[in-house]
């Protein structure tokens, strides 16, 4: 297994300063490039815990704490286990921060995460690949569409709202997706209805993005998170090797 070096990195963006967590191996070669979007539970241990996965596999990956702009990590208090059940105020607490973050703030946001990664000794030179969780999955689809010139793959696992009615919906960006494209939806998951699943595979289809989208049968909203409830180890797995292949496939 690969060492690899993760630490705190702090990024000027339009609007601030970002904390974000930088992994990758520990040699000084430098590596293909990987921008992870969090959840909505934010930058924790464990979504740590898979960026330093993915450097362990051979790439750099950058983290950025998406809700900077309401304080550094962490933004919200968690507890070491995120139970909603058991905590029915947690997203009183988190909601209002998740929605003020627009898409045209996200977007304003990812174009400093691509440039600390392009100015990045770790970064190789180069397209990177961009992944995202969740909320993390919208934010991920939104990035390949708004910087083509700039991703080359692009995967979202469990990800909600991606194909809504609304005029801001992200994917209304599949037009300008130049990225191979992959998502792994939760069959459980009331955030992402079947017609939205077919509304995200049909914009893809029409705008000739090299694509695969598939439904994890069984699988709950967030199964790649091992710190809540709705874990589920083999859906988690097959996102693994799906992402992965994606990975070596056009890094």
């Amino acid at each position: 297994m690969t060492a690899v070096q993760g630490t705190t990195v702090d990024i000027p963006t339009e609007d601030g300063v970002a904390d974000a967590y930088l992994v990758h191996p520990g040699d000084e070669r430098p590596r293909p490039a990987v921008l992870f979007f969090q959840d909505a539970f934010g930058l924790r241990p464990h979504l740590r815990s898979m960026a330093d996965r993915l450097a362990e596999a051979g790439y750099t990956v950058l983290l950025p704490n998406v809700f900077y702009r309401h304080g550094r990590v962490p933004v919200v208090e968690l507890p070491e286990f995120i139970d909603p059940a058991e905590d029915p105020d947690i997203w009183r607490r988190i909601g209002p921060v998740m929605q003020s973050l627009t898409p045209d703030l996200a977007m304003r946001d990812a174009g400093a995460w691509l440039r600390f990664l392009a100015d990045s000794p770790p970064a190789a030179d180069g397209p990177v690949a961009v992944t995202g969780y969740c909320m993390g999955a919208r934010l991920a689809l939104l990035t390949a569409g708004t910087h083509p010139q700039r991703v080359a793959a692009v995967a979202g696992f469990h990800g909600g709202q991606l194909a809504t009615e609304n005029p801001d919906s992200p994917h209304l960006v599949a037009e300008h997706i130049t990225a191979e494209a992959y998502f792994g939806h939760a069959d459980r998951d009331s955030s992402l209805p079947p017609e939205q699943i077919r509304r995200l595979e049909d914009a893809l289809t029409a705008a000739g993005v090299r694509h695969r989208c598939e439904v994890y049968p069984g699988a709950r909203h967030g199964y790649t998170q091992a710190d809540t409830p709705a874990y589920d180890r083999e859906a988690d797995e097959r996102h693994w090797a799906a992402l992965l292949d994606l990975l070596e496939r056009t890094l």
